[in-house]
């Protein structure tokens, strides 16, 4: 009877452990626009599991009940969610702006290193001659992505890096929300800093300049974002 009984709660605890599993969907759009966003990148602190957005801005990541997930997308300020029940979920990212953005980058604290933590998508997004499994596979389609991804945030941290507020304001008379403003409309992209040195990028900032006074009044500044 005793061996039924240990039988019985082993089966019941099984259960209860796979119950507890589960698949948690969602969406996660800009705040104040409802603009799906495609690419946030969500990890799950507790189990480690990793998923993107796609492009239609869903979400669907392995996880359960009192675990903790990020959800981070560059340009954006980064959430959580603490999962108190699995039902689909609706995130919300607000712009980050570009002092945000620098203060995230010089923080101290140790750097978001995916080489490191997620090692297995490198492995993962390999491609293999004599294994077409490698080409076609969801699991590999879906690390490439996921690499993809990692690259593009190094690549944008670079450039809140060398485009600061300090480096910026230095050349253009503007400051507070006029130099936000300024730098959001003429952000160069990661291919341009690279291939271009300090007095070609000084050179770049000025031309903008000149474009930027030569804007109508009203677009010189940027939509404001409306809560929900």
């Amino acid at each position: 009877m005793l061996k039924k009984y240990l039988l019985f709660a082993v089966i019941l605890f099984i259960a209860v452990s796979v119950n507890a599993q589960g698949l948690l969907k969602g969406t996660v759009s800009e705040d104040g626009t409802n603009k799906r966003l495609q690419d946030v990148f969500i990890r799950d602190v507790t189990n480690k599991q990793f998923t993107l957005t796609d492009k239609q801005g869903n979400f669907v990541i392995g996880t359960e009940t009192g675990h903790l997930l990020i959800f981070e997308c560059p340009g954006y300020n980064p959430d959580t969610l603490y999962v108190v029940d699995m039902s689909p979920k609706k995130i919300l990212l607000g712009v980050k702006s570009i002092a945000l953005r620098e203060v995230s980058i010089n923080a101290n604290r140790t750097a978001f290193d995916p080489h490191k933590e997620y090692p297995e998508v490198y492995e993962k997004s390999k491609v293999y001659v004599m294994s077409p499994s490698t080409w076609f596979s969801k699991e590999g389609k879906d690390a490439r992505r996921l690499k993809r991804y990692f690259q593009h945030e190094a690549e944008e941290r670079h450039v809140d890096a060398v485009f600061t507020r300090a480096y910026v304001g230095s050349i253009v008379p503007l400051k507070d929300q006029e130099l936000e403003n300024f730098m959001t409309l003429y952000r160069p992209s990661y291919t341009f800093l690279i291939n271009n040195n300090g007095p070609s990028l000084a050179a770049y900032i000025n031309d903008c300049y000149k474009k930027y006074l030569n804007l109508p009044p009203d677009k010189r500044s940027l939509p404001k974002l409306t809560g929900q």
